[in-house]
C-alpha cells in the first residue's frame, strides 16, 4: 500500500477503541480496564494511523523504568499482512527501551502463532500463561478451623500490599495497584496469617462473566481459600483465571475444580528473566500490562 502509517501517543478515548478490539479478537478485557490502564500509565499506549484513521495500537508499560511489559498489540484485520504491525511493532519496542533504564528486562504474554516474530526481536520463550474457565461460582471456604483471616484488601495497609506484591511481580507497581483496585464492582480480599500477608486476589467484571487476577499466596492451600471467597463474591460465571504453567501447585489447583483450559499465550522476556517467587503465583494480574 501506499498510505503512510504514522505513530503517536494514543490520546484517552483511544484506548478505548483499543480494549474494544481486544474484546473483538476474544482477549475479554475487564469492563474498566481502559481507564485503570490509562490511570496507570497514560504514557503507555501508542496508535498506528493511515490517513488520520487509527488502524493499530499496543501499550509499553513502565514500571518505574525498571521493568516494562508489552501488550495489546493489535491492527485491524484489513491492515494485517501489509507491513504495518511490524512496523508499529519494532517501534513500540524502541519506544518501550527507551523507557527503561539500562539492562531492564521486558515482558509480553505472545498468541501461540506469534513466538517466531517476538523472537526475531530478541524475546526469549519463558513457560506458558493458561487461561481456564468455570461454568459457575464455587462456594465459600470453610476457614472455621484454619490459622488464617480473608479480609477485605482495603483493610490491610497498602505498604503491606506493595511489599508483597514485588515478591510476585518484577517492579513496583503502586500507580497501577490504587487504579486497578478502585473500580466500582471489583472485589480484592487479602489474606492474612499471623499479622502477615500471606496472599491476596481480585476479581473483575469483563466483558464475559468475571475474571480472577492477580492471585497471589504462599501456598496452594491458601490460593484456593482465597479463589473460593473471591468466586463466591459474583453470582454467576463464567469466571476465568489466567495461570502460569510453570507453578505445578496453581496448575494442580484449576484440575481440582475441573476447569477448562480456554486460552493461552507465551510468557517471554527481552533480557534477564525476572527473579520472582514464581511459587506464589496462581493467576496473573493480566495479559495486557503483566
Amino acid at each position: 500500500m501506499k498510505d503512510t502509517m504514522i505513530m503517536r501517543n494514543m490520546q484517552r478515548p483511544e484506548v478505548d477503541v483499543l480494549v474494544n478490539w481486544a474484546a473483538q479478537e476474544g482477549w475479554n478485557p475487564g469492563v474498566h480496564d481502559a481507564e485503570a490502564f490509562w490511570q496507570a500509565d497514560s504514557e503507555a499506549f501508542i496508535a498506528a494511523l493511515v490517513q488520520e484513521n487509527m488502524i493499530g495500537g499496543g501499550s509499553v508499560t513502565s514500571y518505574e523504568g525498571k521493568y516494562g511489559f508489552m501488550g495489546f498489540f493489535i491492527v485491524k484485520p484489513e491492515y494485517r499482512g501489509l507491513g504495518f504491525g511490524r512496523k508499529l511493532w519494532y517501534h513500540r519496542r524502541q519506544r518501550m527501551l527507551e523507557r527503561l533504564s539500562p539492562g531492564a528486562s521486558v515482558g509480553l504474554d505472545a498468541a501461540f502463532q506469534m513466538q517466531d516474530f517476538y523472537g526475531e526481536g530478541g524475546f526469549e520463550f519463558s513457560h506458558r500463561n493458561l487461561r481456564f474457565s468455570m461454568d459457575k461460582p464455587l462456594s465459600k471456604a470453610n476457614n472455621s478451623a484454619s490459622e488464617y483471616e480473608i479480609c477485605p484488601l482495603a483493610d490491610i495497609p497498602f505498604d503491606q500490599l506493595l511489599q508483597y506484591d514485588l515478591t510476585c511481580f518484577p517492579a513496583c507497581r503502586e500507580k497501577f495497584l490504587r487504579t486497578w483496585l478502585s473500580p466500582e464492582g471489583v472485589q480484592a480480599l487479602g489474606l492474612m496469617q499471623s499479622g502477615e500477608l500471606c496472599g491476596y486476589g481480585v476479581i473483575r467484571r469483563c466483558a464475559d462473566g468475571y475474571k480472577v487476577g492477580p492471585l497471589f499466596a504462599n501456598s496452594g492451600e491458601l490460593a484456593e481459600a482465597l479463589l473460593r471467597e473471591l468466586s463466591s463474591s459474583v453470582e454467576v460465571g463464567p469466571i476465568f483465571l489466567d495461570v502460569p504453567e510453570n507453578n505445578p501447585e496453581a496448575m494442580a489447583l484449576v484440575k481440582k475444580y475441573n476447569m477448562k483450559e480456554v486460552f493461552g499465550c507465551a510468557r517471554m522476556y527481552l533480557g534477564p528473566k525476572p527473579d520472582i517467587a514464581n511459587e506464589r503465583v496462581f493467576g496473573v494480574t493480566t495479559f495486557e500490562l503483566g
